[in-house]
């Protein structure tokens, strides 16, 4: 992340949720808002970034759909852009939704970005506190898009700016009305920019502050990150891109390893969802470039 500029990831990602929600056949998740957050020259700008650079992504495709630009848009958002940002936000909002059901109060997203959720679902104002943690200038970006759509903000949504992975500040979310409640946290497309020192330091004070039966559901890399290329070599590409855009991937885990650090904080892993199972809950079925990303897996751990 850049100082003082907002993430371009999680433009990117907001923008692969907004194509999804109006070409997705079926839609696997419906951000139906996405669109409205992103302005026509910021559209227009990416659309022809990805098309531009489908020779970075693979030349053979390139020579393929030469002179066919939706194409080459489809295959580059289908293949190499969307298919976790699509799946993981899925998950999470499956999860989050039951999780209310067993009594959860407060949802704090880390790494909110252009998340949509709170104006997607109304239907929760009474129910659920929801708390958005970024860096501030990314903060500060969304809260300005939000005006310019003259969009009203609840009172149960509360903005919290803040640098986490370098410092997290509980003291902060006190003073927008965090209380030791039954909580749920996301921590989506965060864990691979963070050292691994620092996700497990993170783990542990986020759940210092709630009580048992309060839960996370994140997505991490495993171990062949930085080896295995992927399809169309969609994986050595995400990590290329990200260290392009100021924010590289620093980490990864084997299942044993993110096991560990978990039992360190205090949490057990209720759900774990391999590549290969994420492939068949999500994307199965479907006759689109839409497959699970090799290497990226998705955990819902709660606190014992």
């Amino acid at each position: 992340m850049k100082e003082n500029k907002a993430s371009m990831t999680s433009l990117l990602s907001a923008f692969g949720r907004a194509y999804h929600s109006k070409y997705g056949k079926p839609v696997m998740f419906d951000d139906f808002l996405a669109q409205d957050l992103i302005s026509e020259k910021e559209h227009s700008d990416i659309c022809d970034h990805l098309i531009q650079g489908i020779s970075f992504f693979s030349k053979d495709m390139a020579q393929e759909l030469q002179d066919k630009p939706d194409d080459i848009l489809k295959w580059v958002i289908q293949v190499q852009l969307s298919p976790t940002p699509l799946a993981r936000a899925a998950y999470c909002e499956k999860v989050l939704l039951n999780e209310m059901m067993l009594g959860v109060k407060q949802y704090v997203i880390l790494g909110a970005g252009l998340d949509t959720f709170c104006f997607r679902h109304p239907e929760v104002t009474n129910g659920l506190d929801i708390f958005e943690i970024d860096h501030y200038a990314s903060q500060e970006d969304k809260i300005n898009r939000l005006k310019r759509l003259d969009f009203d903000i609840p009172s149960h949504l509360h903005f919290v700016p803040m640098d986490f992975a370098a410092s997290l500040s509980f003291s902060r979310l006190y003073q927008e009305g965090f209380s030791r409640q039954k909580t749920f946290f996301s921590l989506l497309g965060v864990s691979y920019y963070l050292t691994k020192k620092h996700l497990a330091r993170l783990l542990t004070q986020l759940f210092d502050q709630v009580p048992p039966g309060s839960s996370i559901v994140f997505d991490y890399a495993d171990q062949s990150l930085f080896e295995d290329k992927g399809l169309s070599n969609r994986v050595e590409n995400m990590v290329k891109m990200a260290a392009a855009s100021g924010e590289p991937m620093l980490s990864c885990f084997s299942y044993e390893e993110i096991e560990k650090v978990l039992e360190s904080s205090g949490l057990l892993i209720y759900e774990h969802l391999s590549p290969a199972a994420v492939n068949e809950r999500f994307f199965s079925g479907r006759t689109d470039y839409l497959t699970a990303f090799e290497t990226i897996h998705f955990i819902h751990a709660v606190k014992k």
